[in-house]
């Protein structure tokens, strides 16, 4: 028995491509080494703020925006940056497609000048929808889009970079007709806010978490006789 030997057609001909499969030579093609997607680097990769890391595995619930009841001011001053955009109007559940159009709008308006845009929400909360003249029941329905729950007095967006500040507010203006909700702009060091009420001046925040009802135990306690002598 004869040992088969593989020929090579480093160069196709016209006969060869026109010729009947039995009397076409076999091909063998040298396999090249397959590259990494990515190499080794220190660098961190840029995470999507528009959708979560790992997706879904089960569907969220409809839920609610975070309320601090405790009198918590986190996430209401601006942090990185110069200049800030914030929801003023009440809680609300923005979609990611709203935060997109929102953060293309800043970028056009202040395009060819060296900035900086930060981002202070993630879109994380999966949105189901069922289809129209669908009876109820049956479950949430299929995946619509991703959405992020925000709270009152939240920043959203934060710039930094040499700009003036009446080309930040117009950039932040024309992004807030863009997105539902009222904002303001704010800037780095303005005071922070407790549900809808500013901390500034003559008002603080023990002020603001203490009881402006009177217990019924503190009115009580009023109107006992004292123990001791004044």
């Amino acid at each position: 028995m004869k040992p088969r030997i593989t020929q090579f057609c480093r160069q196709p001909t016209s006969s060869c491509l026109f010729a009947r499969p039995s009397l076409l030579r076999p091909i063998c093609i040298p396999q090249q080494p397959l590259l990494t997607l990515r190499t080794f680097s220190s660098t961190p990769t840029a995470l999507n703020w528009l959708a979560p890391k790992r997706g879904h595995k089960t569907k969220s619930r409809k839920g609610r925006p975070r309320v601090p009841t405790g009198g918590s001011t986190r996430g209401t001053t601006v942090v990185w940056g110069d200049y800030g955009l914030r929801m003023r109007d009440h809680d609300r559940r923005v979609s990611a497609k709203a935060f997109q159009i929102g953060a293309e709008t800043i970028k056009k308006r202040l395009r060819g000048l060296k900035y900086k845009l930060f981002t202070r929400v993630c879109a994380n909360i999966g949105v189901y929808t069922s289809g129209n003249e669908v009876r109820m029941g049956k479950g949430k329905g299929s995946f619509d889009y991703w959405a992020s729950r925000v709270a009152v007095s939240k920043i959203i967006f934060e710039l930094k970079g040499e700009l003036h500040e009446q080309i930040v507010r117009d950039a932040f203006r024309l992004a807030a007709a863009k997105m539902p909700g009222l904002y303001e702009f704010v800037r780095k060091g303005d005071p922070p806010v407790m549900g809808i009420t500013k901390v500034e001046e003559g008002v603080t925040l023990e002020e603001m978490k203490r009881p402006r009802m009177v217990l019924p135990l503190e009115a009580s306690a009023a109107r006992l006789p004292a123990t001791t002598p004044p």
